[in-house]
């Protein structure tokens, strides 16, 4: 069992929801990811999401994007993030960790290569954003003969056909996009999700994050009603543009909001509980 399921199926049966915060690596410095890793997982975190950062974020918005360009401006690479997740781990071995990013990095690296030394930093699981499931089975099977998590993008627009395929692939966790759009739109149709969620665990049984959206406590306590966890990029993400400079006001901020979310996600898991 890898670190994701085994942590996925503790928070279920004690009847808790996953929180998981995603940041970029190298953003706003190489030398603040660490420590910040550390600090997100103090405030509440269950699992982290680490962005690789990439020259063309199609599926991000303008929040993340600029925080690729930030990394990208300091030299960050795909190699850069597997030393920082080594440096992280030499201090925490128990968190589980997935890098989010897109192919072509990962090409030039090679599957085999790449999920070797993906596992050997200690990373946990794999979600590529750009990987669509018709073309990802070699990268897939690279990843799980190095005891890596896959994880895959459901959308809105994800019919039945492409729910079963990529259930059929993933492990770990399947991560569900709230809306049709990039990240960080503020918009959130809570009936829908709970409808597409459904209708996803109808072909599996993963655990089922959903992210995207996700601003504040209020929607992650939402979210957290239907969802196995709740995700969350650019409200965090964007406390860096909010005290540029400033990286110890911007860790304060987003522990902040992240301990918010904790809390939130939690009241909804006691009365659950109770109920």
């Amino acid at each position: 069992m890898s670190r994701i399921e085994s942590r996925l199926s503790a928070l279920g049966n004690a009847g808790r929801k996953a929180l998981i915060p995603f940041i970029t690596a190298g953003d706003p410095e190489p030398q603040v990811t660490v420590p910040l890793l550390h600090e997100l997982v103090a405030a509440g975190a269950d699992l982290l999401e680490i962005g690789v950062p990439f020259s063309d974020p199609m599926a991000d918005g303008p929040v993340i994007q600029r925080a690729s360009e930030r990394a990208l401006a300091h030299g960050v690479t795909l190699h850069g993030v597997l030393d920082m997740v080594s440096a992280f781990r030499a201090t925490d071995a128990d968190t589980p960790l997935i890098l989010m990013g897109y192919l072509n990095p990962i090409e030039a690296f090679g599957y085999e290569a790449f999920a070797k030394a993906a596992a050997t930093a200690g990373v946990d699981g794999i979600l590529t954003v750009d990987a669509p499931p018709e073309e990802a089975t070699p990268l897939a099977d690279a990843l799980r003969e190095a005891g890596l998590d896959p994880i895959f993008l459901l959308a809105p627009t994800s019919g039945p056909e492409r729910i079963e395929r990529i259930c059929a692939l993933a492990s770990g966790f399947v991560y569900y996009v709230s809306f049709k759009g990039v990240t960080g739109s503020a918009s959130l149709d809570l009936a829908g999700i709970a409808a597409k969620l459904e209708q996803i665990r109808a072909v599996t049984r993963l655990p089922l994050g959903v992210g995207f959206g996700i601003s504040d406590a209020e929607r992650a306590a939402a979210v957290a009603q239907v969802a196995d966890a709740v995700i969350v990029g650019s409200a965090l993400v964007r406390q860096i543009e909010a005290y540029p400079g400033d990286i110890q006001a911007a860790t304060a901020a987003m522990t902040e909001l992240l301990g918010s979310m904790r809390t939130a996600i939690d009241a909804v898991s006691a009365q659950a509980v109770e109920a």
